[in-house]
């Protein structure tokens, strides 16, 4: 493997800043070029302010990387894929440096940032075009997924856009040349999986929470329009809740007062603090208790930020032992009293917050074959 010394981190191919490791405290460090300070944006308001001088990571989190940077690394089935097709190669995950990772990126991930020198033999191919392959990239994931010979992980990773998440996917570019998702089952996913998530995703929307453009292929695989692509074509900075808050999404240590708050402090727009907690309600009345902080995102364009069509939303009742991965003041569970706190507490008044857990648990009741105890 390659040894990686220094990352130039780009933006549409412009100059953000050099990113390196510190041996001597073992965590990366970031500095902004000179003429990103003058035209550019803070990559992250809560992380990487648009300052000059040294960022050091904190050696306690993620490792000694920068959240930011870490959010354009895969999870779930992509660092699976990753993983196999090293391991296939003589290396592995655990022997790859922070800067090495992101080389692997180069210009494959999701969002804008993209990463130099790229590694070599681990770029994304074109994006797919029809539906032609779609059930043989779905039967090559399944192999892979339980082990079997004969799957090939690097088809699956090529085409997979290092995206996060735990099902299979792919990238596709339709007809009118806009870029999706295309998700496959699991093992352990019942055959309607793409059925169930569209009609979650369907209900979310006539619950009044934005979504990107959903769809079917083939009808059974679910698809959903890649909202870090503007309508230009050109691609756009997008930070998780994960990243922007500084944590590892596994640890599942989030709270939906934390996602209240930072949707104020960066969009300084009560109506998307609002449609984060129509979000909340979604999430807890619906029974999609994979809520972690990486199933949250907001969109920067040009350094204003806002929040991102929300993903993700579909019925999953497994969580963490039960529980909701997001909690609310720490309870995995939450009842009406701690909604209408939450609500109340940044500054929406309790008669609306109650009208938009009406108009939820109304909608859901109307089009879900599966409820949670009806709290509200």
């Amino acid at each position: 493997m390659v040894d990686v010394k220094k990352i130039h981190v780009l933006y549409r191919g412009l100059p953000v800043g050099i990113l390196q490791m510190d041996p001597s405290r073992g965590v990366c460090v970031f500095e902004y070029d000179k003429s990103w300070l003058a035209e550019g944006f803070s990559l992250s308001p809560t992380e990487l302010p648009l300052q000059s001088g040294l960022f050091y990571a904190d050696k306690d989190k993620l490792g000694g990387v920068f959240a930011t940077f870490e959010d354009s690394l895969p999870d779930g089935y992509g660092l699976y894929l990753l993983d196999r097709i090293l391991r296939k190669q003589g290396s592995s995950l655990q022997g790859l440096t922070p800067l090495q990772r992101l080389s692997i990126i180069g210009s494959g991930g999701m969002g804008a940032l993209t990463f130099q020198p790229v590694m070599t033999g681990f770029q994304a191919q074109e994006e797919l075009e029809g539906e032609q392959q779609l059930d043989f990239l779905q039967e090559e994931a399944l192999k892979v997924l339980s082990e079997k010979s004969g799957g090939d992980a690097s088809l699956l990773y090529y085409n997979s856009a290092n995206s996060g998440g735990a099902r299979p996917k792919t990238v596709m570019r339709s007809r009118d040349s806009s870029h999706w998702l295309v998700k496959f089952r699991h093992t352990y996913d019942p055959l309607d999986i793409g059925k169930t998530e569209l009609l979650y995703m369907q209900t979310a929307r006539e619950c009044g929470i934005t979504i990107p453009r959903i769809g079917l292929v083939r009808d059974k695989y679910f698809a959903i329009e890649r909202f870090d692509y503007a309508p230009d074509g050109q691609r756009v900075h997008v930070l998780t809740a994960s990243a922007l808050l500084k944590t590892d999404f596994r640890n599942q240590d989030v709270d939906y007062t934390n996602l209240l708050a930072l949707t104020g402090y960066l969009t300084q727009d009560p109506v998307q603090v609002e449609e984060m907690f129509r979000r909340m309600v979604m999430n807890l009345v619906a029974v999609n208790k994979d809520d972690h902080a990486k199933n949250f995102s907001f969109i920067c364009d040009a350094g204003k930020w806002s929040l991102a069509p929300a993903y993700d939303i579909t019925y999953s009742p497994a969580g963490s032992n039960g529980e909701h991965a997001t909690s609310l003041f720490y309870n995995g569970n939450p009842g009406l009293d701690l909604v209408l706190k939450a609500g109340t507490g940044i500054r929406i008044p309790e008669s609306r917050c109650l009208e938009i857990i009406r108009t939820v648990q109304s909608t859901c009741e109307k089009n879900l074959p599966v409820l949670a105890k009806l709290i509200f």
